[in-house]
């Protein structure tokens, strides 16, 4: 390095030496930005391309494993259907039947709510619902005088 300077100093001369080796050492700095910049851009297109890679493994795993799914669902309705085949939809003549739905009829309001109120009163049916405010105005204990 000093036999550089003294080389310059003798070539560029006292007075312009100053200025020449601001300028290169701006040069220098931007070039190595540069260089920096690019080994940035090769990393991250190196990264995207392993990211790439990934996703497509990830992607063949998923397919794989719909695949296999998808397989085993056809297998499991293959011998369900199989297993069941030799079996009887209609009921046996030692089951009875189970009881056809019986529509409860038109006043069924009507007879639910015959109920007499002294009864409702004595089992402690709620006949009326209290709102919150309503509820907290009740139940408030007495003030004492």
């Amino acid at each position: 390095m000093a036999l550089i300077g003294a080389v310059a100093l003798i070539v560029i001369g006292p007075e312009k030496l100053p200025r020449v080796a601001r300028t290169v050492g701006t040069l220098l700095g931007k070039a190595q930005r540069y260089v920096a910049d690019v080994k940035a851009e090769v990393n991250r297109s190196m990264d995207l391309d392993e990211l790439r890679k990934m996703k497509d493994t990830v992607e063949t795993a998923a397919r794989d494993v719909e695949q296999s799914v998808q397989t085993a669902a056809i297998d499991f309705e293959k011998d369900w259907a199989d297993t069941t085949a030799g079996l009887s939809t209609s009921t046996p003549a030692w089951e009875p039947a189970p009881p056809s739905y019986k529509h409860p009829g038109k006043n069924w309001r009507l007879k639910r709510g015959a109920t007499p109120q002294w009864y409702k009163a004595r089992s402690g049916v709620r006949t009326k619902a209290l709102s919150g405010a309503a509820r907290v105005a009740r139940y408030r204990p007495k003030p004492l005088n």
